[in-house]
């Protein structure tokens, strides 16, 4: 059984503590700050074995030393990427498999919002910590990679299985929420998925982890090659990859 704990962090992050109840191994993903952590794992008595890092942004591996010198845990990444993570002990690449105990992860590179992300499926926990590449309506920046190449990684991603839970990084989905709307203003299941939305954030609760089923229907993102979300952008028929380019330079001006 893997345990999950979610941890706010910063002023819109979130890290997320991985706990593999038979054998009491901890993992944390995209730490920006100690503190948090700490306290988190001091009042569930567990310790840290291990730092889980997606990407090398700073707000994604900022407590790495820092996790490393108050708890003598070990720092895992892609090995692509090895000189801008932190601390990094353990290489990591697509395909290889990352064991927390008895809980395995399958490691995906999915690269786009830079140029060395990956993320990690927990396939029978049905748990995915993507980092910045996927987020609840919404995907990452392209800061280093192509449109061709995170369209290609949301595909990979898309083909896990509907009860996968989305563990992304950051709390995004109100204004995702509010720009899926322009471009499908009066489609069903979006308008009830903004609508729960609101009323979680209202409440000052977080939307994630969502439901990739939840996110294969609803995401623009991820349905860049639906018919009817080409015709919303006047390009039906036109290559997957030129409407995804196009929701994401919106996105990015909205």
């Amino acid at each position: 059984m893997l345990e999950t704990v979610q941890i706010p962090a910063l002023s819109d992050n979130y890290v997320y503590l991985l706990h593999d109840a038979d054998s009491g191994r901890t993992a944390v993903v995209d730490p920006p700050e100690a503190e948090p952590v700490v306290a988190e794992l001091e009042r569930r008595g567990w310790s840290l074995d291990w730092i889980l890092n997606t990407h090398h942004h700073w707000d994604h591996v900022g407590a790495n030393l820092a996790l490393k010198r108050l708890t003598g845990c070990q720092v895992a990444g892609f090995r692509g990427d090895a000189r801008r993570i932190p601390g990094i002990d353990r290489m990591l690449a697509g395909g290889d498999r990352f064991e927390l105990g008895a809980s395995v992860a399958q490691v995906l590179e999915v690269p786009g919002h830079t140029l060395g992300h990956i993320a990690y499926w927990f396939g029978e926990a049905d748990l995915l910590c993507c980092g910045d590449t996927l987020f609840s309506l919404g995907c990452g920046r392209l800061f280093e990679g192509t449109a061709a190449q995170m369209w290609e990684s949301l595909c990979k991603l898309r083909a896990l299985p509907d009860a996968t839970q989305v563990c992304c990084a950051h709390e995004y989905t109100l204004k995702n929420a509010r720009f899926a709307l322009t471009i499908e203003p009066d489609y069903p299941p979006l308008l009830e998925r903004a609508r729960q939305v609101e009323a979680l954030r209202t409440q000052g609760l977080p939307t994630v982890p969502s439901l990739l089923g939840e996110e294969k229907i609803t995401n623009p993102f991820l349905r860049a090659d639906d018919p009817d979300l080409q015709a919303r952008l006047h390009m039906r028929g036109s290559p997957a990859v030129a409407v995804f380019a196009e929701l994401r330079r919106r996105r990015d001006r909205f």
